[in-house]
């Protein structure tokens, strides 16, 4: 049974959540306070952190951040939920490390949609690559150890952001609906908004820097990688 840790300071909210996620078949456990949040999921180490933003204690910023500076909770799924929802809200959380982003109010299908996904991606990414390294034009990655470099600079980049980045560079030349995107770097079937591919490839070409110029905008569509 996979567990999910609730850091979430509306204990209704918190409960609610826990309630559906165990109609799911998940184990959840809600705390209400950032600080006690870190600690327990450093105790107990659970398989997925729903995260709100604002918190007593510490913010939910902050503990995304000190999750993923901690080499036991580093490689946690975060998802992050909050009442805020415009793009530098969305910016700041996938900065300081989160995996997605559930802006208040939202469905508990949504929830639970956004959590099996995220789950079925990280997964995925456990499963041993068939070829360890690929390069594009001055960026290389590396699928074993989970690391790119760009114009020889080693770039440290989210997991999401790194699959992003991959999932482009294997359909070099081929355009990439954020539709398709979603579906395929995020496991999104039914749930999922088209601004959240917007936002990391924002971050994906700023962490890249200038190699990063081959990641296209199809206007209208989508993206592609282009040398």
């Amino acid at each position: 049974m996979k567990r999910v840790l609730i850091i979430e300071d509306e204990k209704d909210l918190a409960e609610l959540l826990a309630f559906n996620l165990e109609k799911e078949g998940y184990a959840a456990t809600c705390i209400h306070d950032g600080k006690q949040g870190l600690e327990r999921a450093g105790t107990d180490l659970p398989d997925l952190i729903l995260l709100d933003l604002m918190l007593p204690g510490l913010l939910g910023t902050e503990v995304c951040k000190a999750l993923r500076k901690d080499p036991r909770t580093a490689q946690i799924p975060i998802i992050m939920i909050t009442a805020k929802g415009d793009e530098i809200d969305r910016v700041v959380g996938f900065e300081v490390g989160a995996d997605d982003y559930i802006v208040k109010p939202f469905s508990m299908r949504e929830v639970a949609l956004r959590v099996k996904a995220v789950m079925r991606r990280f997964e995925h990414e456990a499963q041993p690559p068939s070829s360890d390294l690929f390069s594009i034009g001055d960026i290389a990655i590396d699928k074993q150890r989970h690391t790119v470099t760009s114009a020889g600079r080693e770039i440290e980049l989210t997991s999401t952001e790194f699959k992003l980045l991959l999932y482009l560079a294997e359909k070099k030349g081929r355009v990439q609906g954020r539709e398709k995107l979603l579906q395929n770097v995020w496991s999104y079937n039914n749930a999922g908004d088209t601004r959240t591919v917007d936002t990391h490839v924002t971050r994906l070409r700023s962490k890249l820097g200038t190699p990063g110029d081959i990641i296209k905008t199809v206007r209208g569509f989508g993206y592609k990688i282009e040398e």
